[in-house]
């Protein structure tokens, strides 16, 4: 919708400066893509919608690399719409193209559950379909359910409201792996313990700041990514740790 009715714009139903002949030349000569639009019903609004939204992530960077080649700014009726949008743009094309920021890749799990995997695949597919922002609650809620399952499946008892502030302090007091970091440095220690408080404000974010409710204010791409990043290597050390 941002890419159709906030930067192209819209006429009565149809893509502002497409014509039916110039939407069929627009694929190959602006997108380099062999994509015909009469395969698809409907006005060019309605084509160009069902054809962004099948297509994969390289397909649609290079479908919007070409509306910004076929859509100039400087275009005196569209101008300031199309100025506004324009980064917004840009970040979906370096998203797709994997040019956005990094982000830490799940580690193999020695322990999970079919509850923990499901919320591994959903968190990677809004990742990669709708920005890190999206996926801050899914990866919250697969962090949540192994360290569940890593308490299970080492007898350490717990609440069943108990949240990840509490499962990661009952792992580090009860599971014999934490109870040396391994390296006898107070500095490592200082930094394990650290992790607590880290994973404290785990929640709040989760719950006012992420998809999980109808919040008015959501975590910036960046600071999304940040919490992916921080929750995912977090799991990965304590994966490595119980293997």
């Amino acid at each position: 919708m941002k890419v159709v009715n906030g930067y192209i714009g819209v006429d009565g139903g149809y893509l502002v400066g497409f014509s039916y002949r110039s939407h069929e030349e627009f694929y190959p000569m602006y997108c380099g893509l062999d994509i015909d639009p009469n395969q698809y019903e409907g006005t060019t609004r309605q084509k160009f919608m069902k054809i962004l939204s099948s297509v994969d992530a390289p397909t649609q960077a290079k479908i919007l690399r070409g509306v910004l080649a076929y859509c100039p700014v400087d275009n005196e009726y569209h101008a300031e719409r199309r100025l506004k949008h324009k980064p917004e743009i840009e970040e979906m094309i370096r998203r797709l193209e994997g040019e956005s920021f990094p982000v830490v890749e799940n580690p193999e799990l020695t322990i999970t559950s079919e509850f923990v995997e499901r919320a591994i695949a959903d968190a990677k597919a809004l990742i990669e379909n709708t920005g890190a922002t999206s996926a801050v609650d899914r990866v919250h809620t697969l962090f949540h359910g192994y360290l569940k399952e890593l308490c299970r499946k080492n007898n350490i008892s717990f609440n069943d409201d108990a949240n990840v502030t509490a499962l990661f302090s009952l792992l580090r007091n009860n599971h014999p792996a934490f109870q040396n970091s391994g390296s006898n440095s107070p500095n490592v220690d200082r930094m394990i313990r650290s992790l607590g408080a880290i994973v404290d404000v785990f929640n709040p974010i989760r719950n006012r700041e992420s998809m999980s409710h109808p919040n008015e204010v959501l975590l910036d791409e960046p600071e999304a990514i940040l919490f992916i990043n921080i929750a995912r290597s977090v799991l990965q050390y304590i994966n490595s740790k119980v293997r």
